[in-house]
């Protein structure tokens, strides 16, 4: 799908005149925010593969932002989430929902949903076979907090609008992203290097939403990063470095509110993030302090698992992702601040499922080549410097390993020839295209288009990871390196051609006013839940230790505290997968401070804040949850106390269970 302004970029009159702007026929904007968290107990986290990490706790809560622009004739939904990536089943799911609330209004043609990438976001929202397996199957309490959110926060906007001016603003950022595969990008032509100042992209793009008395409604920004400062060894939700950025931006926008409260909204939403690492400082060996091997970015002794890419703060992630988090913010306040060219005219969309495993490339005006059925390569297995893969993969392979592709052949079976042609110099791990049980394991013929950009002075942006993942994209060049990122471009060498070629073929019938004439192209599947599978047992009834109760204190905290300290205190708790009213919208934890004027106590933070840290510790059926408060420096002195919330499973008579609900306190 192209999303398209018809972009006559012009200096703003210095002061705002309302009457002046309704003659000028200003869009309607409606901006929304929704929790979307999800229970953070047990289910894996989705972005680093690991069935070993999964949730025990919160960080900081997750988010869906939704913003809203209709020119009069047409309506264009854009929505980022806090969330690894945007599912085909999550796309669908959310479209139904939309379909049932606002029959065509919002649809598949003009609703965009794009993750922020964030590896601390819940899983389970997958319907084809590989993500399932890497995230315990479809999880439906997982799936059901995203698309309500999602829901929600497009319900909020729908229910904002009025009109108002847009702005858009660029600027570049250093010191917050690092390109991870520098060898892959080096074997680009020199030609197609010399245009750009830097082997990552820098540039801060932003677009700024007032109404039209000037007052700003919220912000939306795109930045090249992967949302990876909170490490493979991480086990809280958290919506990582973007995340932090909306946080500061919307608590300052939006005094007196506590997080995720306000009627500013600030998204900071992916782009061509695909090799651009916000650990700045590089890979090095953790056992020498050495760096890693340049080409296959592994570890004398240690090999892979031992090279780790250091962010700003060394191996500290929760300082990591607050710079990088400042960094981005800072920059966007400043453009935000300096946003002065309006964005006029039309408002159009395209939208269009293409068949990917079979596009015919035009090369040249003599030669053609086609995508591939998805296949991914060895290096995949290997991952990144941002989280290595565990087994004696590497990335940069071009070969084959006969340990490997023996055990591969003898479970899953041999790739085709046709694939393996295909795919060269890519050695085959996974041939996904021609693998179909229990499901399929890629989408094969369903990948769906968007974009979003503009003709005359022309400003394009790349949102990534939009409506559907089908892993990276790099350059044909690249591709033959065969690191990580090329392994992983699934539909083969020609991959970029094909949708570059395709993108074209929508910008062309927006620029003709042709949209409605595209094909349609191949409609997705939508399994049957009872065709899914889920590897994550029901949550067990809780137990607590003896002469307990649930919610009783443990650990106190102390009586006195200054500001830099950290308060804790742990909770006899239940697992917070029985807590399915707090899991979104509420919160596990309350910091408050008691007011002698009035002798009520006021919420000063939640779960939502950057100040607490809620941790989840399962041991067997018995579990404890220990809440920390950061104190910052501008706390106030008096008297706080710490409050979590929770519910049990217990079991009543032979079947029957029972959910019971506990709040505590500690002064």
């Amino acid at each position: 799908m192209a999303v398209h302004w018809e972009d006559r970029l012009q200096e703003p009159e210095p002061t705002v005149n309302p009457t002046a702007g309704l003659h000028e026929n200003p869009y309607l904007i409606g901006v929304g925010r929704a929790d979307c968290t999800g229970p953070p107990g047990d289910v894996p986290l989705m972005g680093y593969a690991n069935l070993e990490q999964t949730a025990a706790g919160i960080h900081t809560r997750l988010f869906s932002r939704a913003f809203i622009v209709d020119n009069g004739s047409k309506r264009v939904v854009f929505v980022t989430a806090d969330i690894g990536m945007v599912s085909q089943r999550l796309r669908l799911e959310v479209l139904k929902e939309l379909e049932v609330k606002y029959g065509i209004l919002y649809r598949q043609d003009n609703v965009i949903l794009s993750g922020t990438h964030t590896h601390s976001g819940l899983g389970g929202y997958f319907q084809y076979t590989l993500f399932m397996i890497t995230s315990k199957g479809y999880i439906k309490p997982s799936i059901k907090a995203i698309v309500n959110g999602i829901v929600k926060s497009i319900d909020i906007a729908h229910r904002n609008i009025k009109p108002g001016r847009i702005y858009m603003s660029k600027g570049e950022l250093e010191e917050s992203n690092l390109n991870r595969s520098p060898h892959s990008y080096l074997n680009n032509p020199a030609e197609e290097r010399n245009k750009y100042k830097s082997n990552t992209d820098k540039q801060v793009t932003l677009l700024k939403f007032t109404d039209l008395d000037g007052d700003g409604m919220g912000m939306l920004s795109w930045f090249a990063v992967h949302a990876v400062s909170m490490n493979y060894t991480n086990q809280m939700v958290s919506s990582d470095n973007m995340g932090y950025a909306s946080y500061l931006l919307e608590q300052e926008k939006n005094i007196g509110f506590l997080p995720g409260e306000g009627p500013f909204v600030a998204a900071f939403a992916s782009s061509n993030l695909g090799d651009a690492s916000p650990n700045i400082r590089g890979p090095f060996c953790a056992n020498t302090g050495l760096p890693c091997d340049y080409l296959n970015s592994s570890c004398p002794i240690g090999g892979l698992k031992m090279c780790v890419a250091l962010g700003p703060a060394g191996s500290d992630m929760f300082n990591n992702t607050k710079i990088i988090g400042e960094n981005i913010f800072k920059r966007a306040k400043d453009l935000y601040g300096k946003a002065r060219q309006e964005v006029r005219g039309p408002l159009h969309a395209a939208h269009q499922w293409v068949n990917m495993t079979d596009v015919t490339v035009q090369l040249n005006s003599t030669h053609t080549s086609r995508t591939c059925k998805p296949a991914l390569g060895h290096s995949f297995a290997a991952g990144t410097t941002d989280g290595g893969g565990d087994l004696n993969f590497t990335q940069g392979a071009v070969e084959g390993d006969p340990f490997w592709d023996g055990i591969r052949d003898a479970l899953l079976g041999a790739p085709s020839n046709e694939t393996q042609d295909c795919h060269q110099p890519k050695p085959i791990l996974f041939s996904t295209g021609e693998m179909t049980w229990p499901l399929p394991w890629h989408p094969i013929s369903t990948t769906e288009l968007e974009a979003q950009g503009t003709f005359s002075n022309a400003e394009v942006v790349v949102a990534g990871l939009c409506n559907i993942y089908t892993h990276y994209i790099t350059t044909y060049e690249e591709y033959q390196i065969q690191r990580y990122e090329g392994a992983s471009t699934i539909y083969g060498p020609h991959t970029l051609s094909a949708y570059i070629q395709k993108f074209r073929g929508l910008a062309k019938a927006i620029a003709e006013g042709k949209e409605q004439e595209l094909p349609k192209g191949p409609e997705p599947p939508f399994f049957k839940d009872s065709q899914l599978f889920s590897l994550l047992p029901a949550a067990a009834v809780d137990k607590k230790p003896i002469n307990t109760t649930f919610g009783e204190v443990l650990e106190r905290v102390d009586p006195e505290y200054t500001v830099g300290d950290v308060a804790s205190v742990t909770f006899v708790a239940g697992n917070p997968r029985h807590s399915g009213d707090i899991v979104r919208d509420k919160t596990f934890v309350t910091v408050e401070k008691y007011h002698n004027s009035t002798a009520h106590w006021d919420v000063v933070h939640t779960d939502a804040s950057w100040e607490t840290r809620f941790h989840w510790v399962k041991n067997g059926a018995e579990s404890n949850a220990t809440i920390e408060w950061h104190i910052p420096l501008s706390a106030q002195a008096g008297s706080y106390r710490i409050r979590h919330f929770g519910h049990y499973k217990q079991r009543k008579g032979f079947l029957e269970t029972c959910y019971t609900h506990f709040n505590t306190v500690t002064a």
